[in-house]
């Protein structure tokens, strides 16, 4: 195929179905290039959604103007086979910081380590989480297409709360933490992924 055909059809497909959730669009385009190409056995699909907030002008909201509302990403990956749609769903480049109520201590130490313990720190990360479903058809996600804004708005709004309110004792901790819930909210999800890189911010003694 062509990368041109590939292009148009993005745009093409975006005109005639909705684009949101990105999920059901994305579901759309894979199964679209699988029943229309026989020579392809799969189709990968990668939708980044970036945050636009309408502006507010004079206290009110402005009809074709908006703002990037930071970094953070809400990603979906489809794969479409004979066999279903993978869909994975995600956040990412969200970065978040508390100045207190997390500690690394008690961890194995051997003759390569530097890292001192601490029970009180700064924590900042970029979060990127995933979320898979389980195998769908088109049909199916169709007719329940409303579980994947609830189900990204509930990842949001777990990973952000237990950031916030856990006594962390590592980030390893907090994640499970945060994989657990997530997996309790979003019954349809069989597997849950957390990166959360250590963003360092250390405290500068002011004693003479």
């Amino acid at each position: 195929m062509a990368t041109d055909s590939i292009k148009n059809t993005i745009y093409i497909k975006a005109k005639e179905h909705p684009v949101n959730p990105p999920e059901l669009y994305a579901s759309h385009l894979g199964q679209h290039f699988l029943d229309t190409y026989p020579h392809i056995s799969a189709a990968h699909v990668k939708v980044i959604v970036h945050r636009w907030t309408r502006m507010e002008i004079d206290g009110a909201p402005h009809p074709h103007s908006f703002f990037r509302d930071g970094e953070e990403k809400r990603t979906v990956e489809v794969a479409a086979t004979g066999d279903g749609l993978d869909i994975k769903s995600g956040i990412s480049g969200l970065t978040v910081l508390k100045s207190t109520g997390s500690a690394f201590h008690g961890f194995v130490r051997d003759e390569y380590t530097s890292l001192g313990e601490t029970w009180d720190r700064i924590l900042s990360t970029d979060v990127d989480a995933t979320w898979a479903w389980k195998r769908f058809t088109l049909a199916a996600v169709q007719e329940g297409v409303e579980r994947f804004d609830a189900a990204w708005e509930s990842a949001r709004k777990i990973t952000m709360k237990t950031f916030a309110i856990d006594e962390s004792a590592s980030v390893q901790n907090t994640m499970y933490k945060m994989c657990e819930q997530i997996l309790e909210a979003v019954p349809e999800s069989e597997v849950i992924g957390y990166s959360l890189p250590n963003k360092h911010y250390f405290e500068i003694g002011m004693h003479p």
